[in-house]
């Protein structure tokens, strides 16, 4: 009974009370595995010139002697057309994608959170003229809006990002709102209001907490599509400039020697789409713990 008790401790421990969202989330395994998976990528990128003997290649150092040579011994993954190791392209890509899906996701909430909850708050004209800007903005399918956006500002990894969020942050905006104004006529708000709580001050302690739930499992979700509207991106020529590794460009300089060098394509792409799909399910996963429904 005793060794039963400790274990049944350690388990509520670690995941968390019986029920709770921590607990839900453990318990999944597809989300627990997209987890390994994502921590494993992450891992690969910050270690990347240890995993590989051609750290110089993956940085864009030609080597035309063995270009668009076939997987082997030498080259895990073969070469590219300038005879780069591909193994170390992706490695060093990784980066770049990575780093761009947490500046487009960090962007677009440091810009739609605060607009959400200020509208939620205050209401009135406020509220219309930010809904009626992120409706401008929502008129455009993301992917074209981005594109214009990148197309007007000109290639590079900043403004690919800023492209990426500028076309992003309403979607943030209204999960604030709508958060926001389930909480603005809480007891607890309306109590700090009576006793001269400065506005600021209630939205800091008391909307933005209940706001970042919902943030969180969204921001999740978008990971995954920033990296593939950044390799969209790329692929089109508005990401990063050469020799800068990135998946969608490798794609992007792939695709007219496939499908009989097919090895330069497919393990960029696979690349993006594994992670993709990490991000992406990982995300359902917190959506469905944090589902007040389902845990009733």
């Amino acid at each position: 009974m005793t060794a039963v008790a400790n274990e049944r401790k350690y388990r509520i421990t670690w995941r968390g009370a019986p029920g709770s969202p921590r607990w839900r989330f453990t318990g999944d395994p597809v989300g627990m595995l997209c987890l390994g998976i994502v921590l494993l990528i992450l891992l690969a990128a910050i270690c990347a010139p240890l995993l590989t003997g051609y750290a110089a290649q993956g940085l864009g150092d030609p080597n035309p002697i063995e270009k668009l040579q076939p997987p082997s011994t030498a080259h895990w993954l073969g070469t590219d057309h300038l005879g780069r190791d591909l193994w170390a392209r992706i490695l060093f890509g990784a980066r770049t994608s990575l780093s761009i899906a947490a500046t487009v996701v960090i962007l677009s909430i440091v810009i739609g959170v605060p607009l959400g909850i200020l509208a939620a708050y205050f209401g009135g004209w406020i509220d219309e003229g930010i809904m009626r800007v992120t409706d401008v903005f929502l008129a455009f399918p993301p992917l074209l809006l981005a594109i214009l956006i990148a197309a007007a500002m000109g290639p590079g990894l900043l403004n690919c990002a800023v492209a990426i969020a500028l076309s992003w942050w309403p979607w943030y905006a209204r999960i604030a709102r709508a958060q926001g104004l389930s909480l603005r006529h809480q007891p607890f708000v309306e109590a700090a209001q009576v006793i001269g709580v400065r506005d600021l001050a209630i939205m800091l302690r008391h909307i933005l907490p209940g706001v970042l739930t919902p943030v969180l499992v969204q921001a999740t979700l978008d990971f995954g599509s920033a990296i593939l509207t950044e390799s969209a991106l790329a692929f089109l020529g508005l990401g990063a400039g050469p020799p800068t590794p990135d998946w969608g460009a490798l794609v992007s300089s792939g695709r007219i020697y496939f499908p009989d060098r097919w090895w330069y394509v497919v393990f960029s792409g696979l690349a993006i789409f594994v992670t993709t799909l990490s991000f992406t399910l990982i995300g359902d996963s917190l959506r469905d713990a944090f589902d007040t429904k389902r845990r009733s």
